[in-house]
């Protein structure tokens, strides 16, 4: 018997694939600007200037995802990514978009994988979770966000995959599986730092089924998996130690990121209240009714359970992220979509009747809400995605290029909340105002001490360039400081958001008059027509010292 093979396979994987690209397709050439951060990261190593935002700067790890960073490293290498154009699209739009949509299909690919250990029809089983995870707004924008999601949901997915294979011929606790089971779990860890919990997930599946086997064996293959684990994750640990003299991501000092409290975990509930009362209230009596009933399958679905409810407690572990769209719980839908097809499809079969017409009436009424909800969400991120990358390479990169030309400046710096598209387009010094890649303002800014954030960047940085904006003018209290009156001359909008250039930049008052001209035509122009498309492309390369 083959793991893979035959067209329902294919068709299922392929079939989920397109459908989950087709409502990718609604986003358009939409970047986030964190993703950006990344592809800055990658440019600079491909180019040997080493892990830093631009050339030159100093070293501070503002990425959270390095093993999304390799293969972006590898694209550029090879020439499919930050080199041109590809098939008439940016490969800085194209490359990452289809690693998301062929993780998806490895996603789907592991469901497969895992449901052809407990069903007959994993191919329909597989394609129902696809479509499901097709019409997940969380899942979807992300998976087409150039973040790292898609592959850390591959890596969780696969990871589930692989202990639930194990079930049917009770082959949990060989080696071959701990150790793959560890290095999945090395894979879920260096693509986020939150995935590093889910190294308990074998041994918890080991635990669960105990009675199966000699503790000496169970206790082997836990530890192995853990170690086999600790190798890759560890000898991370130590790089980025030796490297940034921090034991955890710059970007979650950054945030301030501390250990969760009880209170922490209420956030599960976000999950909940996303995927709709009704149908998780519909799901959760079907498990229920599934568990009493002693199903053949009820290890298949004690392992799903497992894993959404760790998939849970890391996304609890975050933290909501503000406007995000449930951002960090990207490994938590394809779990879910199985196991709502898996319990639909069990349900059914118990059935007979005018009995399985009501229960396909339940839940197509208690998915009504649900649908209607996720509708609206697309359309709403498809009117305004998050911060879109293109946007930040044309306001804050490519047009405070054209400032520092018109004033004459050659060597400058910007203090700006949005560096990614800004590091790529940008020939000034961008420095970081949210810290995220930039460890002296991440140590402030973690710590709430904003006063000596400011004194910092006022007194020491004495950036040539300012700009800022809602919630960082407030959060930061920037655009409030007196300083910034007193050593900068307003050159567009002005209050909680605007630009300024440093007064002893400015060559004369001629030359600070003719760059508010610049402003009040080129800036208001770049600002219509990146929020008039904002899933658009913002050209065919993305390159310092470009101008609008």
């Amino acid at each position: 018997m083959t793991v893979f093979g035959g067209w329902s396979c294919g068709a299922a994987i392929c079939g989920g694939t397109v459908l989950v690209a087709a409502h990718g397709l609604l986003y358009g050439g939409w970047l986030i600007d964190d993703a950006a951060i990344t592809f800055a990261y990658a440019r600079n190593i491909a180019d040997g200037a080493g892990p830093v935002l631009q050339p030159g700067g100093d070293a501070a790890e503002g990425f959270s995802n390095p093993s999304w960073l390799l293969i972006l490293v590898l694209g550029k290498l090879l020439g499919l990514f930050d080199t041109g154009v590809l098939f008439g699209i940016p490969d800085y739009v194209l490359y990452p978009k289809l690693l998301g949509l062929l993780a998806t299909a490895g996603v789907l690919a592991a469901l497969y994988f895992a449901a052809k250990g407990f069903t007959k029809r994993p191919a329909l089983l597989t394609f129902g979770a696809g479509a499901l995870l097709a019409l997940i707004p969380s899942y979807v924008m992300w998976v087409v966000s150039g973040l790292e999601n898609s592959l850390y949901a591959l890596s969780v997915s696969w990871l589930a995959a692989v202990i639930l294979r194990t079930l049917p011929g009770n082959d949990l606790a060989r080696i071959s599986i701990a150790v793959a089971a560890g290095l999945l779990a090395a894979l879920a860890a260096l693509t986020r730092p939150d995935g590093a919990l889910y190294v308990i997930a074998y041994p918890l599946a080991l635990l669960m089924f105990a009675r199966r086997y000699r503790w000496p064996e169970a206790l082997r293959a836990g530890a192995v998996s853990v170690l086999v684990f600790a190798v890759p994750y560890g000898g991370y640990l130590v790089w980025r130690y030796l490297r940034f003299d921090r034991l955890v991501p710059n970007t979650a000092v950054a945030k301030g990121q501390d250990f969760p409290g009880l209170e922490t975990f209420a956030l599960a509930g976000d999950l909940l209240a996303y995927a709709g009362a009704w149908l998780s209230l519909v799901l959760a009596a079907g498990v229920g009714v599934l568990l009493a009933k002693g199903s053949a399958r009820r290890d298949a679905l004690s392992v799903l359970l497992l894993f959404l409810g760790l998939a849970a407690v890391v996304f609890c572990v975050l933290g909501p992220e503000p406007g995000g769209e449930l951002r960090f719980a990207t490994p938590f839908w394809p779990i879910a979509a199985l196991l709502v097809v898996f319990v639909f499809a069990e349900a059914t079969a118990f059935t007979r009747g005018l009995r399985r017409l009501a229960v396909i009436a339940v839940v197509v009424l208690a998915a009504l809400p649900t649908v209607a909800a996720f509708a609206e969400s697309t359309r709403k991120h498809v009117e305004a995605p998050i911060v879109p990358a293109c946007l930040v390479a044309d306001r804050y990169g490519r047009v405070f290029n054209g400032y520092a030309d018109v004033l004459g400046i050659r060597d400058g710096t910007l203090l700006v909340p949005d560096v990614g598209g800004t590091a790529l387009t940008s020939r000034l010094r961008v420095v970081d105002l949210v810290g995220l890649t930039h460890a002296r303002i991440a140590d402030l800014a973690g710590a709430g001490e904003h006063g000596a954030l400011r004194d910092y960047l006022f007194d020491e940085v004495k950036p040539t360039f300012v700009h800022s904006h809602e919630p960082w003018s407030q959060i930061s209290g920037i655009t409030a400081d007196a300083r910034l009156d007193r050593d900068y001359y307003p050159l567009f909008e002005g209050g909680p958001r605007g630009d300024w250039v440093r007064k002893d930049a400015v060559p004369s008052m001629a030359k600070l008059q003719e760059a508010r001209d610049y402003a009040e035509v080129v800036t208001n122009q770049v600002n219509h027509d990146r929020r008039a498309d904002l899933r658009g492309f913002c050209g065919d390369r993305l390159r310092p010292g470009q101008t609008p």
